[in-house]
């Protein structure tokens, strides 16, 4: 009686993963999912000012991940799909990002003839504006995003947004390209978000102009911190140019970026350089004039290409500080006190692995 019983469970066990198997086999043949990452890690030495910090850091070529993404083909030509994506640090093995775990991508959407319309937490169309046309892929210690001031308000939008409802256009347009994006604030200043973005490349040229606007904490009798891009790109065969300029804007306060950089290939590897410009305009809430508070940073990396996955690169930047801009390169200890006018130099070697 008992052995008889054993078998009916190994039996039901049996059929049960049998089951499993034959649901899991029905759903792969009617969609795809895809597991996919990077892993960057690197030794990086940055100096602020008089302060010195050595460290095993990430994100020096790529920001490390960790995805899904899938498609499910829902006949003609209708395409649902998801992506998750996870961002973490290699040398801690913690989140990147402590409030959210899949803070890079989390969306749904839904393709086919009239383009794409996708719905989550993304990149809004203004970061995307200016990170196309930054030769470092706005990561490690050279990474352009510094610049991308939100003039001391609380917007949350600089890169991503929260609850965003985004649409596409189709990509068979001659070139031509367009996103328009919303996000409402769901009662939480900083958060909502409008904006968009059109474009157009074919052959070497790639160009495209972005604005967006946020809602913020009212200050000097404002509450929209708004941002506009134009960027470009051109390949010569032997080098490729990119570049853009931007401006943000609040009440009385502007920052004007300009950035001009060029990446060339060599054998297996690739250098990159870029020099970027950042200016600022106007005065405080409290009246202090911000005129002079302006910096630069001209950086040089190379990358060596192992295989299709794996890179080795190497990245060097100097940001020069002018009266109370205070940019840092990214890993680095605090500025001294007072900060205003001190410089930031960072290096780093590193490993990049995609999978």
């Amino acid at each position: 009686m008992h052995a008889s019983t054993s078998h009916r469970k190994v039996m039901k066990h049996i059929a049960a993963f049998a089951l499993l198997a034959t649901a899991a086999v029905a759903a792969s043949a009617q969609s795809n999912v895809t597991l996919f990452g990077v892993v960057d890690v690197a030794a990086r030495h940055v100096k602020n000012g008089d302060n010195t910090l050595r460290s095993l850091s990430g994100n020096g070529l790529n920001s490390s991940r960790l995805g899904f993404r899938g498609v499910e083909d829902l006949g003609g030509g209708l395409k649902a799909g998801f992506w998750l994506e996870h961002g973490f640090n290699v040398d801690t093995g913690t989140q990147s990002d402590a409030a959210r775990f899949w803070n890079r991508r989390s969306t749904v959407s839904l393709s086919g003839g009239f383009g794409e319309l996708r719905l989550g937490r993304d990149f809004t169309p203004t970061y995307t504006g200016f990170a196309d046309y930054d030769v470092f892929g706005t990561n490690g210690v050279a990474d352009a995003g510094k610049f991308n001031s939100v003039l001391g308000t609380n917007a949350d939008t600089a890169t991503r947004s929260d609850n965003e409802v985004s649409y596409f256009t189709p990509g068979n347009l001659g070139g031509f390209r367009a996103q328009v994006s919303f996000a409402p604030s769901e009662k939480v200043a900083g958060k909502k978000y409008m904006g968009g973005r059109v474009a157009y490349g074919a052959g070497p040229l790639d160009v495209s102009l972005a604005y967006g606007q946020t809602t913020v904490t009212p200050s000097a009798g404002e509450d929209k911190y708004k941002f506009v891009v134009l960027g470009g790109s051109y390949d010569f065969g032997v080098a490729k140019l990119t570049g853009y300029v931007s401006q943000a804007e609040f009440a009385n306060l502007e920052m004007q970026v300009a950035n001009i950089g060029v990446q060339v290939p060599l054998g297996q590897g690739i250098l990159r350089a870029s020099y970027i410009r950042a200016d600022a305009s106007g005065r405080t809430a409290a009246g202090a004039n911000t005129e002079n508070n302006d910096a630069n940073q001209i950086a040089l990396g190379y990358v060596y290409n192992l295989s299709k996955r794996t890179a080795l690169y190497t990245t060097v930047a100097r940001v020069n500080n002018k009266a109370g801009a205070t940019f840092v390169v990214s890993g680095g200890p605090a500025l001294p006190s007072p900060n205003n006018g001190k410089d930031s130099t960072g290096v780093d070697f590193g490993l990049r692995h995609s999978f």
